[in-house]
């Protein structure tokens, strides 16, 4: 079987060259959709083959909270109908990561040991865009393990400043 992000390019690609006018409203709904196409029990019950398309998109469309756009609809159906179901999480990072290319941001993940309020985080974000050098999309996890500070990640780069890890340093320095 081909890879999952072989498979999701092709669906990735061609929605956001169809939905230019509107990435936004486009990821709006994309996100919502892949997380719901993301449970292990829909994707079961997808693998059923006595369950009918038509079936699988009410039932999505129904646990979905807003309703979906017409573009969106017409999205899941195709996705549905070409047994691309398990692809559509990809889809959404490939999409995202296409979004991003356009507007020359990138995702961004702090973890943080204790949750960091919104003027905290608008504090730090100015700092953090300048030295990675982009614009960031910045959203926020807590991880209790690193006892205190902050951990980025940005694609493949990081920047941990958390006490965890200057412990582990000086772990590694005083072993030497």
């Amino acid at each position: 079987m081909a890879e999952l992000a072989t498979i999701a390019r092709p669906y990735a690609e061609a929605l956001f060259k169809a939905s230019q006018a509107d990435l936004e409203g486009t990821a709006g709904w994309l996100e919502p959709l892949a997380a719901v196409a993301a449970d292990g029990q829909l994707q079961q019950l997808a693998g059923n083959p006595n369950v009918r398309p038509q079936q699988l998109f009410d039932l999505i469309a129904g646990v979905m909270k807003q309703p979906l756009p017409s573009a969106g609809a017409n999205f899941l159906r195709t996705v549905i109908d070409n047994e691309r179901l398990t692809a559509l999480p990809e889809i959404a990072t490939q999409f995202r990561a296409l979004k991003n290319g356009r507007s020359g941001s990138s995702d961004a993940v702090i973890y943080s040991a204790f949750p960091i309020d919104s003027g905290a985080l608008g504090a730090v974000a100015p700092a953090l865009e300048k030295r990675f050098g982009r614009k960031l999309n910045l959203s926020v996890q807590e991880d209790p393990s690193l006892i205190g500070g902050i951990r980025v990640v940005v694609g493949d780069e990081v920047l941990d400043t958390s006490v965890k890890a200057r412990l582990e340093q000086m772990k590694v320095a005083l072993t030497a």
